[in-house]
């Protein structure tokens, strides 16, 4: 994705690849020298875009009319490449921002990907982003709290490919100076759909409870994960990728807010939701969670570049209730046209 530029860097986001929720989306093909055209166009504008966004007030759509900038999202049907995409196609219109992915790809085309898009980023001296996850930890590593440096070995072929490009970016970072930048994030809670992943259970059960006041959860009850709220993951890339290099101990950093098991987060949704009914029933991703931190030690981000959450569980339960409340609506009025 074109994003804004940080000490006269450009930056390339490398999203990481995921089964598409969105494969009515149409996607297009570029040659690489289309795409270094799209990736060294528009930046200030979109630096303008975000420090706004960011700043608790949405842009003016119309504050660049005559010249609207053409921003490329690679591994965009994921849920965070959705969620960026949906805003910026608000700002810019649909035309100007294009969604690009592969349905349904292969590990070995994530890692080949990630490979050449960071060959791609030292060539013509980019700054990249690539997100990782809770996921690029196993059942060795400490899981409360799981600190940003520690034995990782996962046991599952996404969380090895997160510590493939991990290490790769690092080792460009070391070798030729590439400014890469990688954060791992836990579970993100937004109210798209959810996509039956191990930690959408606490997005599943706002659309089930609101739809029909039970939800069966996939995990145990006491499945103790770390969490973040969408808004807080957009907030913590940006100001990540716009930190100077010279503020970063490093190019990996684990980032979260909070942790919750399912009962602790069906509780807090009674609260706004009375009577609701949860039952479970864990299934094969409960081998999954069980391999994965209980608590994320992000005080490496906190220390260096000053990240700081503002959602916790009341917070986020409160917008989740709103965010799928208001869908529920929309999607009821659309029904009855």
């Amino acid at each position: 994705m074109v994003g804004p530029p940080a000490e006269g860097h450009q930056l390339l986001w490398a999203s990481s690849v995921g089964y598409s929720r969105y494969q009515a989306l149409p996607l297009k093909v570029f040659r690489v020298a289309d795409l270094i055209r799209m990736f060294r166009r528009q930046l200030v504008a979109l630096s303008r875009l975000y420090s706004q966004y960011l700043g608790n007030g949405y842009p003016d759509r119309n504050s660049n009319p005559h010249d609207p900038p053409r921003i490329l999202i690679t591994g965009s049907l994921g849920q965070l490449g959705v969620e960026v995409a949906r805003f910026l196609r608000g700002v810019y219109g649909q035309e100007n921002v294009i969604m690009s992915d592969i349905i349904k790809p292969s590990n070995e085309v994530f890692n080949e990907g990630v490979h050449n898009a960071i060959e791609l980023a030292k060539q013509y001296k980019l700054k990249i982003f690539v997100p990782s996850t809770i996921g690029a930890f196993g059942p060795e590593s400490p899981r409360n709290p799981t600190p940003n440096v520690a034995v990782q070995r996962p046991k599952t072929i996404y969380g090895v490919s997160k510590v493939h490009a991990e290490l790769l970016g690092e080792y460009y970072f070391h070798r030729y100076g590439l400014d890469f930048r990688c954060l791992r994030f836990p579970g993100v809670i937004s109210s798209d759909p959810p996509g039956g992943g191990t930690t959408d259970y606490a997005v599943a059960i706002f659309h089930d409870v609101l739809q029909t006041g039970r939800f069966e959860c996939y995990l145990s009850p006491d499945t103790r994960l770390p969490m973040m709220y969408i808004k807080d993951c957009l907030r913590a890339l940006w100001e990540f990728m716009v930190t100077p290099s010279a503020k970063l101990k490093r190019r990996v950093y684990n980032v979260t807010a909070m942790s919750f098991t399912p009962e602790e987060l069906a509780a807090e949704i009674a609260k706004q939701v009375p009577e609701i009914k949860v039952t479970y029933r864990p299934d094969s991703r409960q081998l999954i969670a069980d391999s994965w931190p209980q608590v994320f030690d992000d005080s490496a981000a906190r220390e260096d570049w000053g990240w700081r959450h503002e959602y916790d569980i009341t917070k986020l339960v409160t917008a989740m209730v709103d965010d799928v409340s208001r869908q529920k609506r929309l999607r009821h009025s659309v029904n009855e046209l």
